[in-house]
């Protein structure tokens, strides 16, 4: 009996990717306009903070799963 890894199917990386995307984009949005940018602005950081902690911990997680064979 072969044994499945069930935390990194293809649907769960997905999820945790739309998570993470989101607590990154609120982070990066809320966070420039708390230090003053405009409303406008703060779409684009609110989009690289989504990008950053996605890939932060994407990139945590293959280092993980290399340590895991």
């Amino acid at each position: 009996m072969t044994l499945v890894d069930n935390r990194n199917c293809t649907l769960c990386r997905v999820m945790r990717g739309l998570a993470f995307g989101g607590i990154g984009a609120a982070i990066g949005g809320y966070g420039a306009i708390f230090f003053g940018a405009e409303r406008g602005d703060a779409i684009y950081y609110a989009l690289f903070g989504a990008l950053a902690l996605t890939a932060f911990l994407q990139r945590k997680r293959d280092k993980k799963d290399v340590g895991d064979e």
